[in-house]
């Protein structure tokens, strides 16, 4: 992989973050994350604010990496990459996109959960894929089968991960990194309870290194 994909591989897991109030939020859940050893972020387009989010986050801990999710249209990538966002990420295969990102130079994770959408992948020279939803698409059973025709790839999970699967599912060579939601949801975000995201970044971190011998 190349050194970009390479990092966020190496933390092994990338919190999907939708924020509603990102002035209020965003830096200290950037504090949050590097504390429990997480330093990366997909703050998603489903909440409005998510270029201020990404630009507090960064400002406030310069080192993280955050990207943009649920980017649907080139004025996201456009938006994203003003606040600066480091990544794309997309709930689909979308070639316009894809040809968008790659012009701005912005590294871009496609959501992709079938072989027509591998195969549209590999003519882009992506290395990296999002399976989404991976639980509701066949989870690891799918992506295992998958990576036979298609063992240039590396996956990203995203959808239904949990402490309980991420081992299993970081177990697996073909799996870069996990996406999930369960340090950042909304209670925790909107209760402002930093601690508990931080404690669950680190028991995440213990299991990524479990899960790759390191533990």
């Amino acid at each position: 992989m190349n050194p970009f994909n390479q990092k966020i591989s190496e933390i092994g897991i990338v919190p999907v973050i939708k924020l509603n109030n990102p002035e209020r939020d965003a830096a200290a859940l950037a504090r949050a994350l590097c504390a429990g050893g997480v330093p990366v972020a997909e703050v998603t387009f489903r909440a409005a604010g998510t270029d201020r989010a990404i630009r507090l986050m960064k400002e406030s801990c310069p080192d993280i990496i955050v990207g943009a999710g649920t980017v649907t249209t080139r004025e996201h990538i456009d938006a994203a990459i003003a606040a600066g966002g480091q990544f794309i990420v997309t709930p689909g295969f979308d070639p316009e996109l894809v040809t968008y990102a790659k012009e701005r130079h912005i590294p871009i994770f496609p959501g992709c959960t079938t072989p027509t959408d591998y195969h549209a992948a590999l003519k882009f020279g992506l290395e990296l894929l999002k399976f989404f939803p991976a639980e509701q698409s066949g989870g690891l059973a799918k992506i295992k089968a998958m990576s036979a025709p298609f063992p240039q790839f590396k996956v990203m999970p995203t959808g239904g991960i949990s402490l309980k699967n991420l081992k299993e599912y970081l177990s697996t060579p073909v799996i870069a990194a996990c996406g999930g939601s369960y340090m950042v949801t909304a209670d925790l975000i909107d209760g402002q309870k930093w601690d508990e995201i931080t404690s669950l970044c680190r028991e995440s971190v213990k299991i990524v290194k479990e899960a790759r011998g390191n533990g």
